[in-house]
């Protein structure tokens, strides 16, 4: 999550992120979904510093795995495991029909994790858990929350943002 490798986390980092989302999507920095991006990363991002042992307002690798682990399982004050699969799905979900096709979750992993089409169209056949060519939103959301919280690699939601060691 070190997207200019400075050797720390921070927020800066986040918007680096949020930036590459939206301008992969030709979106205006006013859109809804834009903006929905950018709240449900700002809130996980104050959730991380919450559940951080340190009073920086960065964090280390170490702090940061920690600090993700926690805030992604403490929905005491919100539920940040929930808010941005469902503000990521609405990015991706291009025609708004609550399903995200073939094409769709094609383009995301293209445009955003640079994942190659044949390697999309096969995380895209594992996520789409009953087989009726979309994927649901609650498909989706499990998909997220297996790449955050399983530890079994084999599983359909390992492979949702591609083949990288996750936190």
């Amino acid at each position: 999550m070190d997207a200019n490798r400075d050797g720390y986390v921070d927020w800066a980092d986040y918007q680096q992120l949020i930036d590459h989302h939206v301008n992969a999507y030709g979106l205006n920095r006013d859109d809804s979904r834009a903006r929905a991006l950018a709240a449900t990363y700002q809130i996980f991002w104050l959730e991380l510093l919450r559940h951080a042992d340190s009073s920086s307002d960065r964090l280390t690798r170490d702090e940061y795995i920690v600090a993700t682990r926690l805030a992604s399982v403490d929905t005491s004050r919100i539920n940040v495991a929930e808010g941005i699969p469902h503000a990521l799905f609405d990015l991706i979900d291009i025609d708004g029909d609550n399903e995200v096709s073939k094409d769709e979750f094609a383009r995301y992993e293209r445009e955003v994790w640079k994942i190659s089409a044949p390697d999309a169209v096969d995380v895209f056949a594992a996520l789409d858990v009953d087989g009726d060519g979309r994927i649901s939103r609650q498909e989706f959301i499990r998909a997220f929350r297996e790449f955050y919280f399983s530890s079994d690699l084999e599983a359909p939601g390992s492979l949702l943002f591609g083949h990288f060691g996750r936190a």
